[in-house]
């Protein structure tokens, strides 16, 4: 059987959210991580259905009761209590193929904290778990090969963007070599071109530069990226080497990709012990007729509204500030998985 790994632009029934626990990471700052995933839920509910994985029976009343008052039509809603290790939902949530008879599959790769940096025994066990409830409308296939769903991007036609920092980092699959990993990507995704980035990061990030905080398919033919224009910037080098990688890279036709520069915000800083985080306007969420854009309170959040207006000239662009969410070194992107139409059981989308 042949599978095609699908393109977030692909007609979704909702997004997954993984909701903090009170006694995890986010716990100085779960007021803030709350507000912000409340905005992600009222614009995305807009749109299409929320699958919240909650930490427990509490919190989903809680739930319930806040997005009542804020008008979200229960319908749009699914709250399920399944335990849980923090809220990557991109790196923990499914990743969906389909097969030449419209049929989906959900692939549940292995997930080990991006390279065991943090425990993830319970997020590893997330996508059985929500099938175990019944929330899948279709079957679920265990991978053994470590993969995050941050770390590939495709456009839906055989080609995959992603890093060498990520996906060939010895703390993923240390047995596997590059013709491995591209192998078991091909015969996973039906993926018969991978362009390798061998360039980019940002300083904060834990995942080993997930292409998801550089690099984007806004459609086939179409990337947006982050490029720095400081030259003082650390970042700055090798996010240019990043560039002239994109500029040399082809689609299937021969002809070069249409590229979008998104801005370099002012640096951010924790407050606490002044480390650098990863402020990216890539880690945007493409959903049914909208973008969902991550802004920092900073001036080049206007310009990167613009600039991801000409690559989405038919969606609606909702500005979602993400200050709190780079302070555990993520953004909107990684906090969410697109959960394409036909996957969500009858029950899930009410």
């Amino acid at each position: 059987m042949t599978y095609r790994l699908l393109p977030e632009w692909y007609p979704q029934d909702g997004i997954q959210l993984t909701w903090p626990r009170p006694d995890g990471d986010w716990a100085p700052l779960l007021a803030r991580i709350e507000a912000t995933l409340e905005r992600i839920v009222i614009a995305t509910a807009r749109y299409q259905h929320v699958l919240i994985c909650v930490p427990d029976e509490l919190t989903k009343q809680r739930l319930v009761d806040t997005f009542h008052a804020y008008g979200v039509p229960a319908e749009c809603l699914q709250l399920i209590v399944a335990p849980t290790d923090d809220t990557w939902a991109r790196d923990h949530g499914p990743i969906i193929v389909v097969d030449e008879d419209g049929q989906l599959l959900l692939l549940d790769y292995t997930f080990t904290g991006w390279g065991g940096k943090f425990p993830a025994e319970r997020d590893n066990l997330l996508t059985q778990w929500l099938a175990d409830a019944g929330a899948w409308a279709c079957p679920v296939s265990s991978r053994d090969l470590v993969l995050e769903g941050g770390g590939i991007e495709t456009d839906g036609e055989g080609t995959l963007l992603t890093t060498e920092a990520c996906l060939l980092n010895p703390n993923r699959n240390p047995s596997l070599s590059r013709e491995d990993v591209e192998a078991r990507l091909g015969e996973d995704f039906g993926v018969d071109r991978v362009l390798w980035l061998a360039n980019g990061h940002l300083e904060g990030d834990d995942t080993d530069s997930h292409i998801d905080t550089l690099a984007r398919f806004c459609n086939p033919s179409t990337i947006a990226y982050v490029r720095c224009d400081d030259p003082n910037d650390p970042h700055f080098p090798a996010l240019a080497a990043m560039e002239k990688e994109l500029q040399a890279f082809r689609q299937r036709n021969g002809e070069p990709y249409q590229l979008i520069p998104l801005p370099w915000p002012q640096a951010c800083f924790d407050p606490e012990d002044g480390h650098r985080l990863p402020a990216t306007y890539a880690n945007f969420l493409i959903i049914n007729q909208a973008v969902l854009v991550p802004t920092y309170g900073d001036p080049a959040d206007i310009t990167a509204l613009h600039a991801l207006a000409v690559a989405f000239p038919e969606h609606t662009l909702i500005p979602i500030e993400c200050v709190s969410v780079i302070r555990q070194h993520g953004s909107l992107h990684c906090l969410t998985m697109q959960l394409p139409q036909g996957t969500l059981a009858a029950t899930a989308i009410c």
